[in-house]
């Protein structure tokens, strides 16, 4: 058992590893073609859903942590309607009803949020409050996997929980990042992970 799991972490050191991971996991490449399905833009699934599979990896879990919601993320500044994203659930849900689909414009989140406007998808989750969970997967125009991780991979796979700079910036969201912590209780369902509260 622990030679068979050495040889199922050996891999997970780059980008392309976790490229690698998610490519042979058929259950997220057909939620992923799904997305894609949608032909939105700048779009991508992101947080949880890359996290999770990475994670669950590294603890040699056999069965898949469930997802509390699946992340579609796209950027699109001409319509910021959020019953567009009511309707884009819905054509997710027709694919699939048994994922947790959650689909989000990226180019009005900030207002929810009370942030400056985001530039791009990868600009929203570059401020997602963790770096383990600023990742996303997408697809490019040959169908090949493609993932975002604007403050690299390190974190996610020496299972370091810590804020992204942007959360880390001012007390105020440095709290909405501790009250995460407590509610998300990640360090519990994979108990090698290390809670970071405070930056250098």
């Amino acid at each position: 058992m622990e030679k068979e799991l050495r040889i199922k972490l050996q891999p997970l050191r780059t980008e392309n590893d976790i490229i690698a991971l998610i490519e042979q996991d058929e259950w997220m490449m057909e939620i992923i073609r799904q997305a894609k399905s949608l032909e939105l833009p700048d779009w991508w699934v992101c947080a949880g859903f890359v996290r999770n599979k990475i994670w669950d990896t590294l603890h040699g879990y056999r069965e898949r942590t469930p997802l509390s919601d699946v992340d579609v993320v796209y950027y699109d500044a001409s319509q910021l309607d959020e019953s567009i994203e009511k309707e884009l659930e819905n054509r997710l849900k027709q694919l699939d009803p048994f994922i947790p689909w959650s689909v989000k414009n990226q180019a009005r989140m900030h207002l929810i949020n009370d942030f400056p406007p985001y530039t791009s998808s990868v600009d929203a989750i570059s401020k997602f409050p963790e770096t383990v969970t600023a990742l996303g997967v997408s697809l490019d125009d040959y169908d090949r996997l493609i993932l975002t991780a604007p403050h690299g991979v390190e974190d996610v796979l020496q299972l370091m929980l810590k804020p992204t700079p942007y959360f880390a910036a001012t007390p105020e969201r440095m709290k909405i990042y501790e009250r995460r912590i407590q509610g998300k209780a990640w360090h519990q369902r994979w108990h090698r992970v290390k809670v970071i509260r405070h930056t250098n």
